[in-house]
């Protein structure tokens, strides 16, 4: 397995436990942040190759989080992991930079191939974790 650092950017600390311990357990270096402030100071404070990322989170949302990691490092895939289905905003966020589009609760399994194959892609532009 390639050695993958990932920012769980979400305000439910439960679930973000959760999802955190089961990554670990498949050999992800991840790092949670409560909201897209936080996210924003780890980002800065050390290297990622992807963002997991809310959309519906309190004062800074997802997509406006986006917005800064795509303006601020580029470089960083994002994946964005939300039990909130709109299409308009899938389609938006896309559009914005975001690679993928997850629903919650996801299959581990298609988590982790999510996150393997953007960290693939992030790589493969030379830049990630820069």
């Amino acid at each position: 397995m390639m050695d993958i650092r990932v920012l769980h950017v979400d305000d439910e600390p439960d679930f973000a436990s959760a999802v955190g311990k089961r990554l670990a357990r498949r050999g992800v270096h991840l790092r949670t942040a409560s909201g897209g402030g936080e996210a924003l100071k780890a980002l800065a404070s050390e290297p990622f190759d992807v963002v997991l990322l809310d959309i519906k989170m309190p004062g800074m949302d997802g997509i406006k989080v986006l917005g800064e990691i795509k303006r601020q490092y580029p470089q960083v895939e994002v994946i964005m992991f939300t039990a909130h289905a709109n299409t308009d905003i899938v389609i938006s966020s896309l559009a914005m930079g975001a690679c993928d589009y997850l629903l919650k609760p996801a299959a581990m399994d298609e988590l982790l191939e999510k996150i393997q194959a953007a960290a693939r892609h992030g790589r493969g532009n030379g830049e990630a974790g820069a």
